[in-house]
């Protein structure tokens, strides 16, 4: 893994100086390398991460890590609304739905796989704290994406990936998809289940097809689709019995 220090002025200390317990990673969603990184340095931009990771494997180190870049936006995970401040992000070069979204080069992956794996271990953080931007942000954004590999980095220690055995039988006990039941498992994850305000309890049906599509962009990626249904039902529950 080769790094390359490229620094950005676009970073402020965490609060109270606390280590990150979590690991955000996104795509740059932009036409090339050189706009990103050039975005992500430049100070009237206002964004940052602590890395970014090219399609060649080359890693690019932007903010030290006990400072808090700024790469999540708006965005909440497990009841932390300061996800920048309780976090690491990396940044990996793909176009993104915008401009061509494609998969993830092996070398990439391997750098990637390298720098989190890196990461998790120096600040043991936990399977369900590393996620996508698209977790943490589901109304408006959609990165990494679903060509993402989160099931290599889960089997090397990095994330989660539920057990297909474990899913095939809760789908056995468990047939029917309860959207208040997911709703439930979703919270206990991570995601914000919104509820439209001031309506008594009334669903936000637009918010909530936001996170069910993010859910299973990371965890069920072959059909990214916003409904309910009983596969979604019983990953979100295997998922939510692992925090």
């Amino acid at each position: 893994m080769r790094i390359v220090e490229r620094p950005s002025p676009n970073h402020n200390e965490r609060p109270g100086g606390r280590p990150p317990d979590m690991l955000v990673l996104h795509y740059t969603g932009m036409r090339t390398a050189a706009e990103a990184l050039d975005r992500l340095c430049d100070p009237a931009a206002r964004v940052s991460a602590h890395y970014t990771v090219d399609e060649d494997g080359t890693v690019f180190a932007h903010v030290p890590e006990d400072r808090r870049a700024w790469h999540a936006g708006v965005a909440i995970w497990q009841g932390e609304t300061d996800v920048n401040g309780a976090s690491i992000g990396i940044e990996i070069v793909n176009p993104g739905h915008e401009f061509g979204y494609r998969p993830f080069p092996a070398l990439q992956m391997q750098a990637v796989l390298a720098l989190s794996k890196a990461i998790v271990e120096r600040y043991r953080i936990r399977p369900l704290r590393v996620v996508g931007h698209s977790d943490v942000a589901p109304e408006r954004k959609t990165d990494p994406g679903e060509l993402f590999d989160w099931p290599m980095l889960a089997a090397a220690g990095v994330g989660f990936w539920p057990d297909a055995e474990a899913v095939r039988a809760r789908l056995e006990a468990q047939p029917e998809a309860e959207p208040d039941t997911i709703g439930r498992n979703l919270e206990r994850i991570g995601y914000r289940w919104p509820e439209e305000p001031g309506s008594a309890g009334a669903a936000d049906v637009r918010g909530q097809a936001a996170v069910l599509a993010a859910f299973q962009r990371h965890f069920r990626p072959g059909a990214v689709t916003g409904t309910t249904d009983t596969e979604t039902a019983a990953l979100a529950a295997i998922v939510a019995a692992a925090v």
